[in-house]
């Protein structure tokens, strides 16, 4: 049973927008002006100086804040665990990228410097992440293929395949940091909004499949080259099944233990996270065991095992970027700038939230593009961050950007001193990883029917963002599924699902018709909600629909009882209809035909003129003289505005020419819930006249329908379940 405090009690006078504005005085806002902006952001002051450099190094804001006793040992801890999963992440990112393993190397190093002055997330592990180093693969494969010549660029001449690779890699990565940069320097953070989950998720899980593939050759002990472009994944698995017979049986055996010992010890580590103080290393201890038997039973020269070999010791000297390799990559580079930032931020947001602390978009932006350039500067290729790696950064305790750091050092450590320790490592191995940490991307295939069953056009977004991305290549791909995104907006958008609302018996409360059973419905009284914008591409389609729920066409009434004026004039002049004492239409004689001929069709759109005619003719009832015009069922339609957020110069038109086809038969227009903002552009730009008037709008749909049934008496049977309502609404004036 409900108690008294399940209730409220609503007493106050019925508002039109126009009485609203009358009792109720508004403050008119100065707004600022173009020129007030400009003087603004030029403006410089002591505040702004420090904001600006705060905003620049935000080093500086949380340096002033570390705990030393408390965030230290946790850093100390976190760095060390984080940078021995960046290490073999960068050794197995890097064939994925086609390079020479100790390359992912630099890309665990010089970014994460550059980063850990610039950036805003205090937990996200920078680095290699499987997707870019993908991309920049394709590229590397596409200018410098395993077989054949590479690209005629200048500046490859004397050089080794390895070494052109390394120029292509740190080349594109240069220009992916450059668009970076510059959409951060122009504030344009706001991109990654256009990159929805469901997109990131098909993209992802494509671009997993493709890393599986390209990651078979290593695992098989197969020689396989390089492909890139469209169907490549196509073309790769051909080659790989038609080589099937002279797979190396050890690498394949070796893959498999590693990836059935990484599995099952990631899942005691998932379960037993709360028991654990730091994550068992699995990839590290199988890393380990694995040079360590390769070295000892020499499977190079016994069993032919392909392995990382030798490793680049200490750093090379910074290199220019290639221009032409730049202008050659310049498709491949965008997608890689906005994947990059995209993945990065979204990782970042999540600690954020989690952490309570705030993150900048454009910021980010602005840090992982002088990251990407000062490490192509050093051979690195693009860097992001990765879930997993970032996810043991956080784990183990990490606070700070220095446990980042400290995982830098480790890769240097590795890099100038002890990396001659990994030169026995089988590919294979670094393969089988790379395919052991796929599981999350690939499992987000279980998605698709959750997607179908409750929002098919994101789940189309899903399905083709992931099908084009897997047979026509990751920057394709990625194009395509943003287009369908987009596509998918505007459908929304333009074909909105509107509804024709009826009252919740008993209530204030009014809802889709079709959709509950007790309610309400005034004879005569339609209310038509629209749950979009109005703009140009979708007023037609609003017309469209409200003429299908009123169930008549409104021009085409007009037209019928102008027709049908002309022929009671015509009729009443010859004698063939008279008028009764009762001021009713009778057919006197014979009644006259006339033919659409007779008439100015462009006349028949105009207001009805009722002044010349002795009588005020009924349209709703019987008609003498075999005149038949339609009926209009309704005498007053409400439009639900809440909805709409904004309206264009081709909506208002649209808009006005519907309402006023509607007044023009009789029908009484009232909009409510009229979006301030929407209201003062239809002030501005001359919407309201002799016709459509000010009086219709109304601040709710409640308001709206008691005025309605005040000045309808004739529905007494709706008006007074209006009155007996648990909300009770006491309307002591009109105010109109």
């Amino acid at each position: 049973m409900d108690t008294p405090d399940q209730y409220y009690v609503v007493a106050r006078p019925l508002y039109s927008e126009d009485s609203f504005k009358e009792t109720y005085e508004k403050i008119y806002r100065q707004r600022k002006t173009m020129l007030d902006h400009v003087k603004d952001y030029f403006t410089c002051d002591s505040k702004r100086v420090k904001n600006a450099a705060l905003s620049l190094l935000p080093i500086i804001g949380w340096m002033r804040i570390y705990r030393v006793k408390e965030w230290l040992l946790n850093d100390v801890v976190s760095g060390v665990s984080t940078g021995l999963v960046a290490v073999l992440q960068g050794l197995a990112f890097s064939l994925l990228a086609s390079l020479p393993p100790s390359y992912g190397l630099y890309t665990a190093f010089f970014p994460v410097i550059m980063y850990f002055f610039l950036g805003t997330s205090r937990h996200i592990s920078v680095g290699s992440f499987p997707v870019l180093s993908l991309m920049v693969g394709q590229v590397v494969t596409r200018l410098v293929p395993d077989t054949g010549p590479p690209a005629n660029i200048t500046g490859f001449e004397g050089l080794s395949r390895d070494e052109q690779r390394v120029i292509v890699a740190s080349s594109v990565t240069f220009l992916t940091g450059l668009f970076q940069l510059g959409m951060g320097l122009l504030q344009a953070g706001f991109i990654v909004l256009y990159l929805s989950d469901t997109l990131v998720s098909g993209f992802t899980t494509a671009a997993a499949v493709h890393i599986l593939v390209s990651q078979l050759k290593f695992v098989l002990g197969l020689i396989v080259p390089g492909l890139s472009g469209p169907l490549s994944i196509i073309y790769t698995l051909e080659k790989i099944f038609s080589q099937i017979t002279s797979t190396n049986i050890c690498d394949l055996v070796m893959s498999i233990v590693i990836m059935l010992a990484v599995f099952v010890v990631k899942i005691v580590n998932d379960k037993c996270k709360s028991k654990l103080p730091v994550p068992i290393p699995i990839e590290v201890i199988m890393t380990i065991i694995a040079c360590g038997v390769s070295y000892g039973f020499n499977f190079k020269k016994r069993f032919r095992v392909d392995v990382v070999g030798q490793m680049v010791k200490g750093y090379e000297s910074p290199i220019p970027p290639n221009v032409e390799v730049m202008e050659s990559s310049l498709v491949e580079a965008i997608p890689m700038a906005i994947v990059g930032f995209a993945v990065a931020f979204s990782v970042a947001k999540v600690y954020a939230v989690k952490h309570d602390y705030v993150i900048d978009g454009n910021q980010e932006l602005v840090a992982f593009g002088a990251s990407n350039i000062f490490g192509a500067s050093f051979r690195s290729f693009v860097a992001s961050t990765a879930l997993s790696r970032s996810a043991v950064q956080e784990s183990t305790g990490g606070k700070t950007q220095i446990a980042g750091l400290l995982s830098a050092m480790m890769a240097m450590i590795v890099t100038v001193a002890i990396g001659f320790l990994l030169e026995p490592l089988p590919k294979s191995v670094l393969g089988a990883l790379v395919i052991v940490n796929l599981k999350g991307m690939l499992l987000q295939v279980t998605e698709v029917p959750y997607l179908w069953r409750r929002d098919r056009p994101d789940c189309v977004v899903w399905l083709v963002t992931c099908v084009a991305s897997i047979l026509l290549g990751l920057d394709l791909g990625l194009a395509v599924g943003l287009g369908i995104e987009l596509l998918t907006v505007v459908f929304r958008t333009q074909f909105p699902r509107c509804s024709v609302l009826a009252n919740i018996s008993g209530t204030d409360l009014y809802r889709d018709r079709k959709d509950y059973i007790c309610i309400s419905e005034p004879k005569g009284v339609m209310i038509f909600r629209i749950p979009s914008p109005l703009f140009f591409a979708n007023i037609e389609f609003f017309r469209k629909k409200l003429t299908e729920a009123v169930g008549f066409s409104p021009l085409r009434v007009l037209r019928k009882r102008n027709k049908a004026l002309r022929k009671i004039r015509k009729m009443l002049k010859k004698g063939a209809l008279q008028v009764t004492k009762r001021g009713v239409l009778t057919t006197g004689s014979s009644p006259t035909e006339e033919s659409d001929s007779d008439s100015k069709m462009e006349d028949l759109d105009l207001p009805s003129d009722y002044s010349d005619l002795p009588v005020q003719v009924n349209w709703n009832s019987q008609l003498p003289g075999n005149i038949c015009v339609p009926r209009v069922p309704i005498h007053s339609l409400i439009l639900d505005f809440a909805a709409v957020s904004f309206l264009d110069m081709s909506a208002m038109k649209g808009l006005k020419t519907a309402l006023k086809e509607f007044i023009r038969v009789d029908v009484e227009v009232y909009i409510v819930s009229c979006d301030v903002d929407i209201l003062d552009k239809l002030y501005s730009c001359k919407f309201f006249d002799d016709e459509v008037r000010t009086s219709m709008f109304f601040p709710t749909l409640h308001d709206a329908m008691t005025y309605v049934l005040r000045t309808h008496p004739q529905d007494t049977s709706h008006k007074d379940q209006l009155q007996e309502q648990h909300i009770k609404t006491k309307v002591t004036s009109t105010r109109l």
